[in-house]
């Protein structure tokens, strides 16, 4: 058997909604060794204010769909009114319909609830690699500017028409990957590979789900696109609405 990583440095506060009590100390008695904090709630009005809470240090929200009181959807859209933080979302099948509706919410990943603990570990400090800036031993990366679109990777800041834009931790780091190669093509396989950390079959849609929504925040219309563009077959590019 391969030898679980190293936890990263410090421990990780972790919190977990879900009414399922002897999952949640499974979880818990799980990743408690390997450097996380896990606090768990069982109701989905709960979970969402403990989640908001003005004084909330969370690192990453591990979310169940079916919940008391409110679905994990409701409780992901009020999570996402005031924070980007990595959420993971749990389904009871693995159905592909609470999947593309989480992914258009706004959670992260997701995992159906037949999932593995090493997996789970696996995919949570994925999404934690993704949010993580430690010190830079590298130069910043400069400010990326494609017409009224300003991408600033190390400040992870993008400017539309100078108004900031609330993007999901995955929904920034495709713009970035696009912002970087604009006017080139980037194929649904090397956005899948940057932005998720792992291998991916081809054909996964949540790449698509996740460029639906992020043309909604920029404005953007799929069938007479200003900034991201589809090429059939190819995948997508970045392109400055004032270019022919």
């Amino acid at each position: 058997m391969t030898a679980v990583p190293a936890p990263p440095a410090g421990r990780i506060r972790l919190l977990m909604i879900d009414d399922d009590r002897k999952l949640c100390r499974l979880v818990g008695d799980y990743l408690g060794p390997l450097g996380f904090d896990v606090t768990a709630e069982h109701d989905g009005a709960t979970g969402a204010e403990r989640a908001t809470a003005p004084d909330a240090a969370w690192q990453a929200v591990i979310l169940d769909v079916m919940l008391p009181s409110l679905d994990g959807f409701e409780v992901l859209r009020r999570i996402r009114r005031s924070s980007d933080i990595p959420v993971l979302m749990l389904t009871a099948r693995g159905d592909e319909t609470d999947r593309i509706v989480g992914l258009e919410v706004g959670s992260d990943d997701y995992l159906p609830k037949t999932f593995s603990t090493r997996e789970l570990l696996a995919r949570l400090r994925a999404v934690l690699r993704r949010t993580a800036r430690g010190p830079a031993d590298t130069a910043p990366a400069a400010e990326i500017v494609v017409g009224p679109l300003r991408v600033q990777p190390e400040a992870r800041l993008a400017l539309l028409a100078d108004q900031p834009l609330t993007l999901t931790p995955v929904e920034f780091d495709l713009l970035a990957s696009l912002a970087k190669a604009r006017g080139r093509v980037r194929t649904r396989e090397a956005l899948l590979d940057e932005i998720r950390d792992r291998n991916y079959e081809v054909f996964d849609r949540s790449i698509d789900v996740h460029i639906s929504a992020l043309r909604k925040k920029l404005g953007d219309d799929a069938k007479n696109p200003r900034f991201i563009r589809t090429l059939r077959s190819a995948g997508y590019m970045l392109t400055d609405p004032a270019s022919p």
